[in-house]
């Protein structure tokens, strides 16, 4: 069976990515406790059941602790198991849970005589928010993250069917372009500062285009320095992307950040992702992301 784990921080879009998954074909099921894992997963595979997503969360409380073993026993099986966690910043998950007037599933249950001002519901919810980060870090430690702070909803649906498709059995790379002024995204694992070089922001005909755009990538390729830089990434993965592979590592994030995450990070995301793609013998499937782009 293929096997999807959609696990994270509360608010930061479980739902949307278990509706992705339901849209291409998988059984959901939010919210199993652990301890079931592997007799739901025996359950749907007697009954030939070839795509199933589950999601679980800090809900689970002190059973969370299993699902590490839960995965690794349910590969020993032979089934292809994937994680998947959703992650965010805590500025935006406090931001989410003020709009909506949820309430957080670790915040303390007070009788309305001991109800809060709004300074202490937020130090309430922001307390919330860093006891689940402690609960969920072993989990996090074995899943691909997703950064969710900056993507629109519709876009974490694509990126998660997108994400789902490849296969289980390559490492998947995936380069992401970035704003350094909206944050560095959490989920990468090597981050490329390309503020240096020459920006087409300050061309007034290029301001408005982004990366993609042919008259920015003519701009660029034009500069030495661009250049450089694009060879110098490509030679440190070259050499390091497959040892990793060797090593069984699922996910590699490459960020690559610029100021306002339009033009420079863009077209060198563009680029890379050409490069990496066409590597047709190489033990790894390429995805890429403009995380100021693709809101």
């Amino acid at each position: 069976m293929n096997i999807v784990i959609i696990t994270g921080m509360s608010g930061s879009g479980k739902s949307v990515a278990l509706h992705a998954l339901e849209d291409i074909g998988y059984y959901c099921v939010d919210n199993l406790p652990p301890e079931l894992l592997q007799d739901f997963v025996a359950l749907e595979h007697k009954q030939q059941a070839s795509h199933v997503a589950i999601a679980t969360d800090a809900r689970s409380g002190a059973s969370l602790q299993l699902v590490t073993e839960q995965l690794q026993a349910l590969r020993a099986q032979g089934h292809s198991v994937r994680a998947i966690f959703l992650d965010a910043s805590t500025t935006t998950l406090v931001r989410r849970y003020s709009e909506t007037r949820r309430k957080h599933p670790l915040a303390q249950t007070r009788s309305s005589e001991t109800s809060l001002d709004g300074e202490e519901l937020r130090r309430d919810l922001v307390q919330s928010i860093e006891l689940e980060r402690e609960l969920l870090h072993n989990i996090r430690a074995e899943s691909h993250i997703v950064d969710t702070s900056a993507i629109r909803s519709v876009r974490l649906q694509a990126y998660i069917k997108e994400l789902t498709r490849t296969s289980n059995t390559q490492m998947t790379l995936v380069f992401e372009s970035f704003a350094f002024k909206r944050g560095v995204p959490v989920d990468a694992d090597y981050v490329f500062d390309v503020r240096m070089l020459p920006n087409p922001h300050y061309e007034p005909a290029l301001r408005e285009l982004t990366g993609r755009d042919a008259p920015v990538a003519e701009f660029l390729t034009a500069q030495a320095e661009v250049q450089a830089m694009q060879q110098g990434i490509t030679q440190f993965l070259e050499h390091w992307l497959e040892p990793m592979a060797r090593d069984q590592r699922s996910y590699v994030t490459v960020a690559i950040g610029c100021t306002g995450g339009q033009h420079r990070s863009v077209f060198l995301v563009e680029q890379l992702t050409r490069v990496f793609s066409a590597r047709k013998d190489a033990p790894w499937v390429t995805l890429k992301r403009h995380r100021e782009l693709d809101v």
